[in-house]
């Protein structure tokens, strides 16, 4: 297919690194990429279909953007096709949609909470000790008021307080609710943690083949 003065089309896709299929069926080209092509050429693009799905247990695939441009010069030959994306996708196919026990991740969340909790609280109180803050803080009373006293409160709750609220401005989020739009330590770990995961299941996949249905 030509445009009207008889050029070659240039077709663009955009693949993502990783997409979560549901359910048996064809995975085409639009479940896994975006197109950009001119007319209703980027409809014929979006529609072809790459692979066919199926089986009762997860399963992740591997598609290479190789096989999206056989694919796509295969059903419409001569065209130009443009890589913007990925050059790897994986696709995690799910036999059915998974159901949430409520119970399940409440105690999970509560789990992780007291977990978290107490780690922090002992890495907090581990470090308070081996750098003596409160022999630090007794030292700065003593220099502001020339008094020797133990666990002096004037500066321990400043200080307490000061500290909760570091950890609050440094996570960037208190009570469910972001503090600014720039994105949580936690929120970059995760997002670090999942690509880390897909690259490493592509490495997995190409030397099992492809894993290909």
């Amino acid at each position: 297919m030509t445009n009207e003065s008889g050029d070659t089309v240039n077709i663009y896709i955009k693949p993502q690194k990783k997409v979560n299929i549901t359910g048996p069926g064809a995975v085409k080209i639009k479940d896994i990429a975006d197109v950009c092509a001119e007319g209703g050429l980027k409809e014929q693009v979006e529609n072809l279909k790459l692979i066919t799905l199926d089986g009762d247990r997860k399963k992740n695939y591997l598609v290479s953007v190789l096989d999206i441009a056989e694919k796509i010069n295969s059903a419409l030959p001569g065209q130009t096709v443009n890589n913007l994306g990925e050059s790897d996708i994986v696709i995690e196919y799910s036999p059915k949609e998974k159901k949430q026990n409520s119970f399940f991740l409440w105690s999970k969340v509560f789990f992780v909470s007291i977990v978290l909790l107490a780690g922090s609280a002992t890495a907090i109180m581990s470090f308070h000790s081996d750098a003596q803050i409160s022999t630090v803080f007794e030292n700065y009373y003593y220099i502001f008021f020339n008094e020797k006293i133990e666990n002096p409160m004037l500066i321990d709750l400043p200080y307490s307080i000061g500290l909760a609220l570091g950890i609050i401005a440094f996570f960037n989020h208190f009570s469910g609710k972001k503090i600014t739009d720039d994105p949580t330590p936690i929120e970059v770990e995760m997002s670090v943690y999942e690509s880390e995961v897909t690259d490493n299941i592509i490495d997995t996949l190409n030397k099992k083949g492809g894993g290909k249905p």
